[in-house]
C-alpha cells in the first residue's frame, strides 16, 4: 500500500494527493491540471502561503527577498539552482517582503535574504545572508 503526499498547487492552490513513489514523475493537479512540482522556486503571495503552511506535507524552504537587495539579486540563481537539485523532496518558494511586508512583519524578518525552512507549517530553521547553491542545499539537508 503506498502512502499519499498532500501537494498544494502553485497555480491554483488546490491540495492534491499524491502517491509518494510519483512525486519524481511530474505529477499534475487534478482541478488546473498544472504541474505540482516543477524544481523551481515558486513565487508565493500571503494566500499561497497560508495554503502551503496549513496543507503541504513537503518541507518548505522560503526565501525572503525583495527587489531593491543585492544581495537577494545575487542568490537567486544559487536559490534556483538548489531548488532543483533537492526536486522533489522539498518545496522552494520565494516571498517578497515588498509585496507580502506583513507576512515578512508575521516571521520577524528583519534582514534579507533570509531563509526559513517549515516541516507540517512549524518553522524549524532559519538563516540570513546569501548562499552558493552548495550551501544553501546544505543547510536544508542538515534541516531534514
Amino acid at each position: 500500500m503506498s502512502s499519499n503526499i498532500h501537494i498544494v498547487c502553485p497555480q491554483c492552490a488546490a491540495t492534491n494527493r499524491v502517491p509518494a513513489e510519483r512525486l519524481g514523475q511530474a505529477p499534475t493537479c487534478g482541478r488546473c491540471k498544472s504541474a505540482l512540482l516543477t524544481g523551481q522556486p515558486v513565487e508565493a503571495n500571503a494566500a499561497l502561503f497560508g495554503k502551503l503552511m496549513s496543507s503541504e506535507d513537503l518541507p518548505v524552504v522560503v526565501d525572503f527577498w525583495a527587489s531593491w537587495c543585492g544581495p537577494c539579486k545575487m542568490m537567486a540563481p544559487a536559490f534556483a539552482q538548489a531548488a532543483s537539485q533537492m526536486h522533489p523532496k522539498v518545496r522552494f518558494i520565494k516571498v517578497s517582503t515588498e509585496q507580502e511586508q506583513a507576512l515578512a512583519s508575521q516571521y520577524g524578518i528583519s534582514s534579507i535574504p533570509t531563509m526559513v525552512m517549515f516541516k507540517g507549517g512549524r518553522e524549524v530553521a532559519r538563516t540570513s545572508g546569501a548562499m552558493p547553491a552548495a550551501g544553501i542545499v546544505q543547510w536544508v539537508q542538515g534541516q531534514l
